[in-house]
């Protein structure tokens, strides 16, 4: 039976209304931004507020908790109160890695819950009805797993991962040597919901020192919407 997530009461957006399981999420904060010179871009800041504390908001009234996947030391990331959650399979394979230890505190920590989102964690303007519609797809068209497209392109790291998979995932990581994300899914049923991009792309990321410019420009469009 699905019950109705609970909003954060602190963030001051839309609350998504749809019925829906309870929903985990794990921000995807590992990235080592080498094309902004290093650091974690998601400490980058875009109209006086990081870009994580806008991923945090969006994110907040959508799910049932949130986690920071991250590795190094967890205290750079004190100031947001989130759990911080490392790899545990060396050699730092990717975001299928990260997904893979949200499953795994899932189940440890939040057992009644079914279901992980993951989400990049340098996306400042992430869709307010994300988890809705992910949910919603993959329900219609009875798929194991869900993702995110906006016009013709496909953002796998941006999905619903059931949590019982969590070991058929960790084989395909550790024995299989799997890294890529399409790799897995194929796999499994998937569902694929697609936003438009106009007037700006929600799944837009910074991943340079000219994203960054632009996206304080989009910051500006995203306000008026």
């Amino acid at each position: 039976m699905s019950r109705r997530n609970r909003p954060s009461t602190s963030a001051r957006v839309k609350v998504v209304t749809t019925e829906i399981p309870l929903t985990q999420c794990v921000l995807l904060a590992g990235g080592l931004a080498r094309r902004m010179g290093g650091g974690d871009k998601p400490m980058r800041t875009i109209g006086g507020r990081t870009i994580l504390e806008r991923v945090i908001a969006r994110l907040s009234p959508q799910c049932s908790g949130l986690i920071l996947n991250a590795n190094g030391d967890p205290a750079r990331f004190a100031s947001f109160g989130l759990p911080v959650v490392a790899d545990d399979v060396p050699g730092f394979p990717g975001p299928l890695a990260g997904i893979l230890a949200a499953l795994d505190w899932t189940a440890a920590n939040r057992s009644e819950i079914e279901w992980v989102l993951s989400a990049a964690g340098d996306c400042p303007f992430l869709p307010r009805d994300l988890v809705a519609r992910l949910h919603e797809a993959r329900t219609r068209e009875n798929a194991q797993l869900a993702v995110a497209a906006s016009g013709d392109q496909s953002h796998p790291v941006i999905g619903l991962w059931r949590v019982a998979l969590r070991d058929e995932l960790r084989h395909a990581l550790v024995v299989e040597d799997l890294r890529k994300i399409d790799r897995w899914t194929a796999r499994y049923p998937l569902a694929t919901v697609t936003w438009p991009t106009a007037p700006l792309d929600p799944f837009f990321n910074a991943n340079t020192v000219e994203d960054i410019a632009e996206a304080e420009r989009l910051a500006a469009l995203d306000a008026a919407s």
